[in-house]
């Protein structure tokens, strides 16, 4: 069985295209469900995350010059796509290092996300190449980039986000497009479907390589990766948080935690 089934996954049989706009709050609750099926599912399917922004432009005459004094002064709705894509340059994970604390900075600390300054002072919490990413801020390799995710969710007829668009080894099969936020078991059950046998979830890694992973995580998120209680979780979090291995933030009325720097 094991032989069958390391056979049949050698190449991943699903692609998984998530769509998703900065400005978007379902977005930021989406976050915990697609770490888990990273956590759990990454073996069946590959993830690309493309940006479906519902910017009306994106002819961005004030990014051109921002080599200038006041740089860090602009702002516009179009910098946090940008930004992301910018910090996709440095690698698949960098960006999604980025995305995770961009929306923690929009969505819990209340902070302009559309400011360039803020952009780079979150491109520094998640240790990118800060010059590399300025420079890529502005270049047209990034806004073509940009360009591209835009086409995409043009060709794929997504209207919203968040969207998940899933296809398997056939490429004559269209691809199945699940628009709007669900619970995490029915994800589960389309990836199901879609292999056409049985899945069986990966054992998650231990607690230090998930922070290793992730920048900051919940007490939920962490209860439900690991099928715990939320007090069982939270217990052992105030063990490696004594031990000085990670540490708290309070923000708003949820619980974070990090790995200690």
């Amino acid at each position: 069985m094991e032989n069958s089934t390391s056979s049949f996954l050698e190449t991943r049989p699903l692609e998984l295209y998530v769509f998703i706009d900065p400005a978007c709050n379902d977005c930021w609750f989406l976050q915990p469900i697609l770490r888990r099926l990273q956590i759990e599912y990454e073996r069946y399917f590959t993830l690309r995350v493309v940006l479906r922004t519902s910017l009306p432009s994106l002819n961005l005459p004030s990014v051109r010059s921002f080599q200038e004094d006041d740089t860090y002064d602009k702002n516009h709705t179009a910098f946090p796509s940008i930004a992301i894509k910018a910090a996709e340059f440095q690698g698949k994970r960098a960006g999604l290092r980025f995305i995770s604390k961009l929306f923690e900075y929009s969505h819990l600390k209340d902070r302009n996300v559309n400011a360039f300054s803020v952009l780079v002072e979150i491109a520094e919490l998640v240790y990118l190449d800060i010059d590399e990413f300025i420079r890529d801020f502005a270049s047209k390799n990034v806004h073509r980039a940009l360009q591209i995710d835009l086409y995409m969710a043009k060709e794929m007829e997504v209207d919203s986000a968040p969207t998940f668009v899933f296809f398997n080894e056939n490429i004559e099969d269209e691809g199945l497009k699940v628009s709007g936020l669900y619970s995490y078991e029915i994800y589960e059950q389309i990836i199901e479907e879609l292999i056409g046998q049985t899945i069986y979830p990966e054992t998650p890694p231990p607690l230090e390589e998930l922070f290793k992973r992730f920048d900051t995580l919940a007490t939920k998120e962490i209860a439900e990766i690991y099928r715990m209680t939320e007090k069982s979780a939270e217990r052992e979090l105030k063990k490696r948080l004594l031990q000085q291995h990670i540490e708290r933030l309070a923000v708003q009325d949820i619980t974070l935690w990090r790995k200690k720097v």
